[in-house]
């Protein structure tokens, strides 16, 4: 099977990559390598995915209309894992554009390619933000999610739909999955547990918002990893049951479907903050701040059709996940 993974020297896109290359896969990497954070480390993970055999590495933006087309009709994908978009809730407020041409734009382009060459799965990651302002926990894909609170949330709703008419137009299979506070090894360096472990290490304060009140469904990188490939085998049909009069927003008459893959089970920033310095050995100095714009104060992930359709649920505990990035991050930083 051939597969292409847009973001494949991103976070999850590297890991991906990695576990479909050890089932025997033939992977096309995809990224553009943006300086948003470190390039190096994107380089670093890029080098570990060169080094394996059945891996090809493409530099390229999404945007490119033309370039994406060459790429999709000449390789002949079985299934697409788009990844690569650009991150971030609080970077959308001050760079919206870069949103719009990666995540609206770009994705239009992953349609087309998918469309015009067979491609058999398209699975996309879509964002635990779209949940925006929402408040009935656990969040599941079958609620409404019409009330963004970011431009990056309203993105990834975006994607959800143009998939769907896809899948509805020209009967190409898509799945999306909204992840919930992925963390762990090799992780993203704008996010928490990035922040605070570089923070403490240079004997800095951390920026603890909402005053610690945060509570997120932090979920381990190999827990997102296991969903994703169980995901990209289990293509998704028409449900026969589906009723434009009650309309389930998971499901369609079309080969579509949702699913969130987190922990079900959040944890308060301060307890995370906890764990973070056990492992470390040291108490972090924090600055308490106020809960910041586009921020929701709390994720909790309903994983029941995770369970239901692929037999699996994210377990891995902060304890273990966190103790495990801290090993990482002294190793590959020579702390």
């Amino acid at each position: 099977m051939k597969i292409l993974v847009t973001g494949a020297a991103g976070f999850i896109g590297f890991n991906l990559s990695r576990r479909l290359l050890e089932r025997g896969n033939n992977v096309v990497g995809l990224d553009n390598l943006n300086d948003y954070y470190d390039v190096n480390l994107k380089l670093d993970r890029l080098k570990q995915l060169e080094r394996r055999e059945g891996f090809r590495s493409v530099r390229m933006d999404l945007e490119e209309r033309d370039a994406i087309a060459k790429l999709f009709s000449g390789e002949r994908f079985d299934v697409v894992v788009n990844l690569a978009a650009q991150a971030g809730v609080r970077y959308s407020l001050e760079n919206p554009y870069a949103y719009i041409e990666s995540n609206i734009v770009g994705f239009v382009n992953i349609l087309e390619g998918c469309r015009h060459n067979n491609v058999k799965h398209l699975v996309y990651a879509s964002s635990s933000s779209v949940y925006g302002a929402n408040t009935k926990m656990p969040f599941s894909v079958h609620h409404n999610v019409d009330h963004p609170v970011s431009l990056y949330a309203a993105t990834k709703k975006a994607n959800e739909l143009m998939a769907h008419t896809y899948s509805s137009l020209y009967n190409i299979p898509t799945t999306g999955l909204r992840f919930f506070t992925v963390y762990g090894p090799w992780g993203r360096p704008d996010m928490a547990l990035f922040l605070f472990t570089k923070a403490m290490l240079e004997d800095r304060p951390i920026d603890v918002f909402n005053h610690g009140k945060m509570r997120r469904d932090f979920t381990y990188i190999d827990d997102i990893v296991e969903g994703v490939v169980r995901v990209i085998d289990k293509i998704p049909e028409s449900d026969s049951n589906w009723n434009g009069n009650s309309p389930d927003s998971a499901t369609s008459y079309a080969p579509y479907k949702l699913y969130n893959i987190g922990n079900n089970n959040p944890v308060e920033l301060m307890r995370f903050i906890e764990v973070l310095e056990d492992c470390l050995g040291m108490k972090a100095k924090k600055n308490m701040m106020s809960i910041q714009p586009g921020d929701v104060p709390a994720t909790y992930a309903d994983v029941d059709d995770l369970i239901k359709d692929v037999g699996f649920k994210p377990e891995t505990s902060i304890e273990d996940g966190v103790k495990r990035f801290v090993e990482w991050y002294r190793e590959y930083y020579h702390v």
